[in-house]
């Protein structure tokens, strides 16, 4: 619980920021996600895991769900990431696929 509380306010800091995660490192996120996510991504779309956010009927609209969905994913599959990690993450999904401001 203390750890969602943690995420949402950084969120909610980054929001009142310039762009979306922009305390986050998009360098340092994109390792992570070559590390923890990609091989799940790749699983559900045919080897292809940048499909996930490619696609057509994208799910995420926004910063916030963004930032929501990597907390979902972080603990359903028990990833054990910190909140910083969860932010780089989103810096680097934002900065290549869905360029929120």
């Amino acid at each position: 619980m203390k750890q969602a509380i943690l995420i949402l306010s950084l969120l909610a800091s980054a929001g009142a920021q310039a762009a979306p995660f922009a305390k986050g490192n998009a360098e340092d996120g994109g390792k992570l996600h070559a590390q923890q996510c990609n091989a799940c991504h790749a699983s559900k779309f045919n080897g292809d895991a940048d499909r996930i956010y490619l696609r057509a009927d994208r799910r995420i609209t926004n910063a916030d769900q963004l930032g929501q969905r990597i907390g979902t994913c972080n603990a359903m599959l028990g990833l054990n990431l910190f909140p910083e990690d969860e932010l780089n993450l989103g810096a680097f999904l934002n900065k290549t696929f869905y360029k929120f401001k």
